[in-house]
């Protein structure tokens, strides 16, 4: 199931970047004593007893004010509370109970969302000072959780609060047996033109203003290649270019699509060609170690000879070098040119993404490997492998035994990679290899 998120909601300069950094265990959000200083929503992902939260930090609110700023960050917040699955609304001891709390407590009870009361600068010990007992005034079911941002204190209390409201984790596995596809791109690349045309009718709205889709989309899909859920996702824009607030939390739903798929269709607009943004995001896909499909839309736009697809291909290969691994496929959601074999490259690179290697073939494949081209060694002393197994799949892991990791150089590794896809293929697969000594 995709992962929850918990927005931390409150009024400026009640520890609310505090708390994330904290949970984050680093210094990710700027903190500052000025109120306002946090103005962009941040997110990190928090593991906690087997599950994984997306944590949200927004700005402060200031229920009425001319500032501008701050009425931006206001809608900011606002975007994350629709976005959140649990509200963590921060207050602060030393301050009470404010005309501030009380008008924020009431916008977050109209947004039917469930909340946790969370009373930070509780630095004490002991009996809990007087002002906490104010917040009760808020009217929340719930009893409010003390904690300490700046120590920690408490912090655990609030993360077991989260989880007790997130969607629930039963371990059931629901009986979907459908491809999820995550459809991924730049804003205006033709994702939502895509899926309509797959499932026949209008399901996004498709306009030519970029961002117009604002969340990811479900769309369920069977015909005669199988069947598949296709996640269609607002399109990621560099950091500097999002000045719509709600494109900022479109990216968290686009990552958390990435999380969900089991196929990912990156997709380029061919009229533009590829760009340093699209190298970004098919970064996300990659370091998720998601099988991947470079999608090339809009090939009915660009005109062509007989050496416009090799040279298309080469310079997307160069500009994506970690990614020769994925196939491409020219298509035009216009026209419906080559969906249909869209399905097939669908269906390929999900069945590579899910092959399991036996440890007979892996070290038959490494004996050969380590015949033809010798380990490095390095004075005197060579690199010994002794065996390899496949661990995971999704992403494809294997784990590499031998007596020395310092000896087994990178470069190496890739010789290893290679003889692994010459041989069992994984096309559209990222393969990660992890180095052990042996003993360890």
């Amino acid at each position: 199931m995709s992962k929850p998120i918990a927005a931390i909601i409150g009024r400026p300069n009640v520890g609310k970047s505090t708390l994330f950094n904290k949970l984050a265990g680093q210094r990710i959000a700027i903190v500052d004593d000025t109120p306002g200083v946090t103005r962009d929503r941040i997110y990190t992902e928090v593991e906690w007893n087997g599950r994984t939260i997306l944590i949200t930090d927004t700005g402060g609110i200031e229920p009425k004010t001319d500032n501008e700023i701050l009425q931006h960050m206001r809608k900011q917040a606002e975007i994350a509370i629709d976005m959140a699955d649990v509200i963590v609304f921060m207050v602060d001891s030393r301050s009470g109970l404010t005309a501030d709390d009380i008008q924020i407590g009431r916008m977050l009870q109209k947004a039917k969302k469930p909340v946790i009361v969370a009373v930070n600068k509780i630095d004490t010990v002991g009996n809990l000072p007087f002002e906490y007992y104010e917040f009760y005034e808020l009217g929340f079911p719930d009893d409010p959780i003390p904690l300490s941002s700046l120590s920690g204190t408490g912090t655990g209390d609030l993360l077991d609060a989260i989880l007790e409201k997130c969607p629930a984790d039963d371990g059931v596995v629901e009986e979907d047996d459908s491809i999820k596809v995550a459809v991924i791109g730049k804003p205006n690349a033709g994702k939502s033109s895509i899926v309509n045309k797959i499932i026949g009718q209008k399901r996004m709205i498709v306009s030519d203003i970029p961002g117009t889709t604002r969340d990811a989309v479900d769309a369920y899909v069977e015909n005669e290649y199988g069947k598949y859920t296709f996640i269609d996702t607002a399109g990621i824009r560099r950091q500097s270019k999002i000045s719509d607030n709600i494109e900022r939390f479109s990216v968290l739903r686009a990552k958390a699509a990435v999380d969900r798929a089991d196929v990912c269709l990156i997709m380029i607009d061919a009229s533009e060609g590829i760009t340093e943004q699209d190298e970004k995001i098919a970064g996300i896909a990659h370091e998720a170690g998601k099988a991947s499909i470079i999608v090339i839309n809009k090939w009915d736009k660009v005109e062509k000879d007989n050496k416009t697809v090799n040279e298309f291909t080469e310079d997307i290969y160069t500009a994506l070098s970690y990614m020769t691994y994925a196939p491409i496929i020219f298509v035009s959601a216009l026209t419906g040119q080559r969906l249909n074999k869209l399905f097939e490259h669908i269906n390929y690179v999900y069945g590579q993404a899910t092959f399991r290697a036996t440890t007979g073939m892996l070290n038959d494949l490494l004996t050969d490997a380590t015949t033809r081209v010798q380990p490095p060694s390095d004075k005197g002393r060579r690199l010994k492998i002794y065996y390899m197994t496949q661990t995971a799949i999704q992403p494809t892991t294997f784990v590499i035994f031998c007596n020395s990791v310092k000896l087994f150089h990178f470069s190496y590794q890739r010789y290893i990679e290679n003889r692994l896809r010459e041989t069992f293929g994984f096309r559209g697969v990222p393969i990660k290899i992890i180095i052990r000594e042996r003993g360890e």
